[in-house]
């Protein structure tokens, strides 16, 4: 039988604040490279809940998603073939933890103009990074309540 495909699902965070977002510096296998806050869905936990505390572990910020900016899809070949899905949300940025650590491998936190973000697309850690931002200039924004999330996502017990 052949292996069944699956998406790996991510979330993201586009926060712009006087004309620039809010991105992270991370180090990768390619180097030190560029990013909006994202990370990998976990069990249990709704897009917007994991793009809430992915936006915390990596940039000490506090977060309340607002609109669903869209779903992206990419795909990587590099050590092993991969296809991200990215749910990407806009919001208001709260407040921030001093004392708080960032995520393994953020080095820092830095806000960029939209034409620094895109002069930078080689150091860009996903390709969904300038489109996101894109998508955020162009007004495109839907209702959070777009996304349905069944009772069983949040019950341990499900299957």
């Amino acid at each position: 039988m052949a292996k069944r495909w699956k998406p790996n699902v991510t979330v993201a965070a586009v926060i712009e604040r006087d004309g620039r977002f809010l991105l992270v510096e991370e180090e990768t296998t390619d180097g030190l490279m560029l990013n909006t806050p994202a990370g990998h869905l976990d069990p249990g936990e709704s897009p917007a809940e994991g793009c809430i505390r992915e936006t915390l572990e990596e940039t000490a910020h506090h977060f309340t998603p607002t609109a669903l900016l869209g779903v992206y899809m990419a795909r990587t070949r590099r050590a092993e073939d991969i296809t991200y899905m990215r749910f990407a949300f806009t919001g208001t940025l709260g407040a921030f933890e001093a004392n708080r650590p960032l995520d393994k491998g953020i080095v820092r936190t830095l806000w960029m103009t939209a034409e620094e973000i895109r002069a930078s697309t080689v150091r860009h850690r996903s390709p969904l990074l300038l489109q996101c931002v894109e998508d955020f200039l162009a007004g495109k924004r839907h209702p959070l309540d777009i996304i349905h999330l069944d009772g069983s996502v949040n019950d341990p017990g499900a299957g």
